[in-house]
């Protein structure tokens, strides 16, 4: 077996022990408005703090790779993650959840997000990127597959603390992993990446982390398709991160649910998940990108539609058909994403999708917000899942639209 399959196995579970955070948000809106009264506006402005620097983090952290190394950059994220979570157990005020559980988790699972895969991804294989990339976004619904159980019966019988304990503890768990067995390319260890023909020297360490970052930025948003891939991209995380995976527990709650029945069927979508990540990852290798994400998004928002009938106190055949249905398309759109963001921008296409990542986390971060403070003012969460379902139809229809690059003809073909 090749070593690029050792080094997607080791960030596979990489960014599964980083996961385990994410899982956390929807399970403590409850426990922490009932324990020191904070609204649920408020508690959401943590987790919207927490996605936008997910999100805004991930572009220098892919410049960081380059300059430092994988494995430096994700073993230092790691850290930061286990600090945040566990110094939660001691707050007492709403500025120490923004500061903990959104600023330094925040930034350590920024380092960790999908410009992590990206890296590794783009360094280690030249053959199989998108059943890769699928692979190592599964990771994330793997994680919270794990986790979310666990963390749903801590909660309600043991209290929240034991489950942000839990999380710490998880991530500076891998760790040592990292530390021993990752490594940052193929030459570190004389081999080809996957698929290559020709031997890869290691490039040398890239300086002007920041600025080149910046740069990439100040390049790519004056083409069309960076801001094509950055809206529907958004749309994606609004309709994920920051709508189901932060809301559907407490809008279950709401509607007579048990915490720990409706954190079952979260991680329920997280097993369909992996699934389809996968096998969007395959079709990524042999279908039309562009395609693929308009009919993504498509599925998505008509499932949105018909959520906030199937909302009740038990669990019923629809509701689990919504279940399988939406934890196929969670983050399906990964790999045809990252694979438009390769075709359009080559050697620079890790930092452009940390970039494109980045609107991702921003719509999660607004509807993280948005939906704990509309359930605050109209009591439902109606309007947002029905809102969230028309912005997908928007979304697949400017998939559509995304041009492909104009191909170079060499000048010897032209004389």
């Amino acid at each position: 077996m090749h070593r690029a399959w050792f080094v997607a196995a080791v960030t596979f579970v990489t960014i599964i022990g980083a996961a385990a955070f994410r899982s956390l948000p929807g399970l403590l809106i409850d426990p922490l408005h009932q324990e020191f009264g904070w609204s649920r506006g408020t508690i959401g402005a943590a987790v919207s703090i927490n996605l936008a620097l997910y999100g805004l983090t991930a572009p220098f952290a892919a410049a960081l790779m380059d300059r430092f190394g994988i494995r430096r950059v994700v073993a230092v994220a790691l850290t930061v993650i286990s600090l945040g979570s566990g110094l939660t157990v001691w707050m007492t005020a709403a500025w120490q959840l923004w500061l903990c559980w959104g600023l330094l988790v925040g930034l350590g699972s920024g380092s960790m997000a999908l410009a992590f895969a990206a890296t590794v991804t783009n360094r280690w294989f030249t053959e199989r990127r998108g059943l890769v990339s699928g692979i190592l976004t599964a990771a994330s619904a793997s994680g919270q597959l794990i986790f979310l159980p666990v963390l749903s019966w801590l909660a309600e019988h043991h209290g929240w603390r034991p489950a942000a304990v839990t999380v710490a503890l998880a991530a500076l768990a891998v760790v040592p992993f990292v530390w021993l067995l990752l490594r940052d390319h193929p030459a570190d260890i004389g081999q080809k990446p996957y698929g290559a023909a020709e031997f890869i020297p290691k490039p040398p360490p890239v300086t002007g982390a920041a600025r080149r970052t910046l740069n990439v930025l100040s390049t790519s948003v004056r083409t069309g398709t960076f801001w094509l891939l950055a809206g529907t991209f958004a749309i994606c995380g609004a309709s994920t991160n920051g709508l189901i995976q932060t809301h559907f527990v407490p809008a279950e709650h709401d509607h007579g649910m048990p915490v720990t029945t409706a954190a079952s069927l979260l991680a329920v979508i997280g097993v369909f998940d992996v699934a389809g990540t996968i096998a969007s990852g395959w079709f990524t290798d042999r279908f039309e990108p562009r395609r693929l994400l308009a009919v993504y998004y498509a599925l998505r928002g008509l499932s949105l539609l018909f959520l906030p009938m199937l909302l009740g106190p038990a669990v019923h055949p629809p509701m689990l058909f919504f279940i399988v249905f939406y934890g196929l398309d969670w983050v399906a759109t990964v790999p045809p994403t990252l694979a438009l963001c390769r075709e359009s921008y080559g050697e620079d296409s890790a930092i452009v999708f940390g970039w494109v990542l980045a609107s991702h986390q921003v719509g999660a971060a607004l509807v993280a917000y948005l939906g704990g403070l509309a359930r605050d003012v109209f009591g439902s969460y109606d309007l947002v899942w029905y809102a969230s379902g028309t912005l997908c139809a928007a979304a697949a229809l400017m998939s559509l639209v995304i041009r492909r690059p104009t191909p170079t003809v060499p000048m010897a073909a032209v004389s």
